[in-house]
């Protein structure tokens, strides 16, 4: 049962990250072919939820929002904060009851 919970954390770690990349696949392919945009709020919420790497690494490789310090700065602090509060949540864990 311990691992049982790795294993949901990691099914919603991979499925929020593959949501958003295509989220940014997207929003490129939209700006290319000048229709309605993801809007950016969305981009970072799917970042928040657990996304920012799959979101960042995909930013760099299409080129999409590097521009953007909002992006470039803000996608860096969300995974520096997650990392952050897995070490911490791994820290308490790991303290005798």
């Amino acid at each position: 049962m311990d691992k049982l919970w790795l294993y949901v954390l990691g099914a919603y770690l991979t499925a929020v990250n593959l949501l958003a990349v295509i989220l940014t696949v997207s929003d490129k392919r939209r700006s290319i072919r000048q229709r309605r945009r993801i809007p950016e709020k969305a981009l970072f919420l799917a970042a928040l939820l657990g996304g920012s790497i799959g979101e960042y690494c995909t930013m760099r490789i299409i080129r999409h929002k590097t521009l953007h310090k909002r992006f470039m700065l803000g996608l860096p602090a969300i995974i520096l904060l997650q990392i952050a509060l897995a070490v911490a949540v791994f820290i308490l864990l790991k303290q005798p009851a």
